[in-house]
């Protein structure tokens, strides 16, 4: 039964490889674009975009330069202040 079936392989082995056939090639055309065609309608203006967002307090300036001392008056002057007149309320 070993022989009958080493046998029997052994012969469809060398039938299959002694069909030796040349593969067939087959050529695909290649696709060619054709004319552009016309241009198309102009699209519509798009909405506004969103007010961005408020952006933070800047930094606190420098202190300024300390200014001269004042010169020393003459005599019996007087200086009088008058305060702002009072606003109206809300």
């Amino acid at each position: 039964m070993k022989l009958t079936l080493l046998m029997a392989t052994l012969f469809a082995t060398l039938t299959l490889a002694a069909c030796d056939r040349n593969p067939t090639v087959v050529t695909v055309p290649v696709p060619v674009p054709g004319p552009a065609g016309a241009t198309g309608a102009t699209g519509e203006t798009g909405s506004a975009g969103n007010t961005g967002a408020m952006g933070n307090t800047g930094a606190m300036g420098n202190t300024g330069a300390m200014g001269e001392t004042g010169k020393t008056g003459m005599g019996n002057t007087t200086v009088i202040v008058v305060p702002p007149a009072a606003s109206a309320p809300n």
